[in-house]
């Protein structure tokens, strides 16, 4: 097996030297070069040709989105995003992400550069394996909205559900697809999206900009209503529904689960526990497996399971898991999952 060749794009040389140690732990990754701006970068790119680019989001010269629009237009590249894990970093990073990145990364803090070298090495290592899919001008554009809508008939009124949903890499832009195809009164839908911990409130609010539901960062007691969807805040917790009606969410301490906190299986878990048969389970593209023991528990308890199928996925892992493991009623084109939300949650 070739090692992984990667290009390491950052202006700062403490970073770049860091990333590059990290990355040689791994014997099966190659850093072939640095560049400390887009312009090094490019000719980077050219002279040595690399499987995977890491890119910083604040550059001088030319910023990283400004580059990696250039390289997926010209010369399409699997991208990981290194972000500082800031505001303004953060919301550079989700922008990104919907641009065709693979993935982001935060930097890491004190004490975290273990945990960064496991996360970025094992991004770098799916990342080469991943399909680049360039974003068409069509695709880049605002979301339509009404179209899942109109394909139930357009009276769509909501059965008393509760929707839950698992993503993980490539969770950013499926997420977009589906959300902003949901009407105003969607069932209460609860999503766990593995993403760095500054930078779920960001993609929050960029998901209630989009979508004609209201949506916000989950908050420990908040009551699930229809026409809201409650996002996992990352790092610090896992969100659970409380198992009392009215259903609240819950945010529970606790270790990663399947090495993420918040985990969608702590969630499914939950669902299956509080809601039974009168939920929906959905989860969509991923690395890992994390999500098909929660969705097997969802679907013994009688709920419908929907999973992604392989041909829309960035990353097949989660929603491939969770088949093998019998967990998933049915596989769907990324296209088709809202409609099947709504037609199976939709009261006759």
């Amino acid at each position: 097996m070739k090692p992984v060749r990667v290009l390491v794009v950052d202006d700062s040389t403490t970073v770049r030297s860091l990333i590059r140690m990290l990355l040689a732990r791994d014997r099966n990754v190659e850093v072939v070069g640095e560049a400390a701006d887009p312009h090094e970068a490019r000719a980077a790119i050219k002279a040595l040709n690399p499987d995977v680019i890491t890119l910083d989001v604040e550059m001088p010269k030319m910023n990283g989105l400004e580059f990696l629009d250039k390289i997926m237009r010209l010369r399409p590249t699997p991208v990981i995003m290194v972000s500082s894990q800031t505001t303004r970093g953060a919301s550079a990073a989700i922008t990104a992400l919907e641009m065709g990145a693979f993935d982001c990364v935060a930097k890491p803090g004190p004490g975290e550069q273990d945990s960064f070298a496991e996360l970025l090495t094992a991004k770098v290592k799916a990342a080469a394996g991943s399909r680049v899919r360039l974003l068409s001008t069509s695709e880049r554009a605002a979301p339509s909205h009404g179209s899942a809508a109109l394909s139930v008939g357009g009276a769509y009124r909501p059965d008393g559900r509760i929707v839950a949903i698992g993503a993980s890499t490539g969770g950013v832009e499926a997420l977009v697809a589906v959300l902003s195809e949901l009407p105003p009164n969607c069932p209460p839908t609860v999503i766990t999206q593995h993403m760095p911990a500054t930078f779920t409130k960001t993609f929050a609010e960029r998901l209630d900009r989009l979508s004609r539901p209201s949506v916000s960062e989950a908050s420990d007691g908040a009551p699930l209503t229809p026409g809201h969807i409650y996002l996992a805040p990352g790092g610090a917790a896992h969100l659970e529904i409380a198992p009392s009606a009215p259903f609240r969410c819950r945010l529970t301490k606790g270790d990663p689960v399947n090495g993420h906190r918040p985990s969608v299986d702590v969630l499914f878990q939950s669902v299956a526990k509080a809601a039974g048969a009168h939920a929906l389970g959905v989860i969509l593209t991923g690395m890992g497996r994390d999500g098909a023991e929660g969705l097997l528990a969802m679907r013994t308890a009688g709920a419908p399971t929907l999973g992604q199928d392989e041909a829309s996925c960035l990353i097949y892992g989660m929603p491939k898991a969770a088949f093998e493991r019998g967990a998933t009623q049915k596989q769907v084109p990324l296209n088709r999952i809202a409609a099947e939300i709504l037609r199976i949650t939709c009261s006759e």
